[in-house]
C-alpha cells in the first residue's frame, strides 16, 4: 500500500532553529563584555585609562606633599637636591601603577620595556653615545654657522665633578621616568588595542604637548620633542626595550644642560660647566628655547631616523613582532 505525504495544516507554525531539539539559539554577549572585557580580559583602553588616572593622582599627591616634607615655604627657592628627590617621586608615580596592573595582567614589570636582564647593557651605552654625539653635532654645526659660542669655564676644581655627577644621576632618573611613562606601560598597552605606530604617534604628540608647560618653551621646541619621542619609539620597536632610549635621553639632557650649558626646553640649569652663549636668528639658535627650538634639530632627527633604521632594520618589539608573525595578518597584507 502506497503512503501519500500530506502537507501540514496552514495554521501550523513554522519551526525555528531554537525550537528544533538539540539546537539552541546563540545568546548575545552581555553589553559589559563587549565594552569592558575582550578576549584577553579588561580591554587595553580601560587599562590605559586606569594607568593614566592612577599616575595623575600620584603626581598631584607628590606635588602637594614633597614641599611640606622638605619644609619649603611658598615662593622659596628650593635647593638642587630637592629636584632630585622630586624626580625619584615622579618615577615612583609612573612605575607603581604599572606594577599593580602587571599583577592583574600576569606579566612582569620588565615586559613594559625595561627588562632587568638587559639593564645597563650594550643598548643603554649605545644610547648614551648617540645622545652625546647628537647634541655635539648639533651645536658644532651651529658653531660653524656662527650661532653658538662655547665660552669659558663657569665651574672650577671639585665643583666640576660634583655637578657632573649630580646632573648625570638626575637626568638618568628623568630618562627612566619620561621613557617609562610615555613609552613603557602606555605604549605596550595602547599598542595592544590600536597597533604600535598609532599608539606611538598619539603618545609622542602628548609628549610634545606636555613640554609646552615648561617655562620658556615654544611650539618649535614642543614639536621637536614630539619628533624625538617618535624616534625613541623607533628605537623601542627595533631593540625591543627602552634601554637605548633611556641612555640617549639621559645623555642628551646631560650634554645639553651641563656639558654645553645651553637652555633645555627653555630652562638653563644651575651648576653648568660653560659660560656658553647664542648669537644669531631664532631659527638657527632656538632662542630662549635652546637647541631643541632650532630648525637644525629637525634635520638631525631625520638623519638619526635614517641611520638607526639602517643599523636596526628588523622589528623585535613583542607586540609588533606578534602581529607581523600572525598568519591571518600576513595573509591580509598580501591581498
Amino acid at each position: 500500500m502506497n503512503e501519500t505525504q500530506q502537507d501540514p495544516p496552514e495554521d501550523s507554525p513554522d519551526l525555528t532553529e531554537s525550537q528544533v531539539p538539540g539546537i539552541t539559539e546563540p545568546q548575545p554577549a552581555a553589553p559589559s563584555h563587549s565594552i569592558f572585557i575582550g578576549p584577553d580580559g579588561l580591554r587595553a583602553g580601560w587599562r590605559f585609562a586606569a594607568y593614566v588616572i592612577s599616575v595623575i593622582c600620584l603626581l598631584l599627591l607628590i606635588s602637594a606633599v614633597t614641599p611640606r616634607l622638605m619644609h619649603l615655604q611658598r615662593h622659596q627657592t628650593p635647593p638642587l637636591w630637592f629636584f632630585l628627590v622630586r624626580e625619584v617621586g615622579l618615577l615612583i608615580a609612573a612605575v607603581a601603577p604599572a606594577w599593580i596592573l602587571s599583577r592583574y595582567e600576569n606579566r612582569k614589570l620588565g615586559d613594559y620595556g625595561l627588562p632587568s636582564r638587559s639593564a645597563f647593557s650594550r643598548n643603554f651605552w649605545h644610547g648614551v653615545i648617540w645622545g652625546i654625539c647628537a647634541i655635539t653635532v648639533l651645536l658644532a654645526v651651529m658653531r660653524g654657522l656662527g650661532g653658538f659660542f662655547f665660552g669659558g669655564l663657569a665651574l672650577h676644581g671639585d665643583r666640576i665633578i660634583e655637578f657632573a655627577v649630580f646632573w648625570a644621576v638626575l637626568f638618568l632618573i628623568v630618562g627612566f621616568f619620561e621613557e617609562f611613562l610615555m613609552r613603557g606601560y602606555s605604549q605596550y598597552t595602547l599598542a595592544q588595542g590600536i597597533g604600535f605606530w598609532p599608539a606611538a604617534g598619539l603618545l609622542s604628540f602628548l609628549f610634545g604637548a606636555i613640554h609646552m608647560s615648561n617655562p620658556g618653551e615654544a611650539w618649535a621646541g614642543a614639536f621637536a620633542a614630539a619628533l624625538i619621542g617618535l624616534f625613541w619609539c623607533l628605537t623601542l620597536q627595533r631593540t625591543g626595550t627602552l634601554w637605548f632610549a633611556v641612555g640617549m635621553h639621559a645623555s642628551w639632557d646631560w650634554g645639553e644642560s651641563f656639558l654645553y650649558s645651553v637652555p633645555d626646553s627653555g630652562q638653563v640649569a644651575p651648576g653648568h660647566l660653560l659660560s656658553s652663549s647664542f648669537h644669531g636668528p631664532r631659527w638657527l639658535t632656538g632662542g630662549s628655547v635652546g637647541p631643541e627650538g632650532s630648525a637644525l634639530v629637525f634635520v638631525l632627527i631625520a638623519l638619526m631616523w635614517v641611520l638607526f633604521d639602517r643599523l636596526h632594520p628588523r622589528s623585535v618589539y613583542p607586540i609588533s613582532r606578534a602581529r607581523e608573525d600572525d598568519p591571518r595578518i600576513r595573509a591580509t597584507s598580501q591581498l
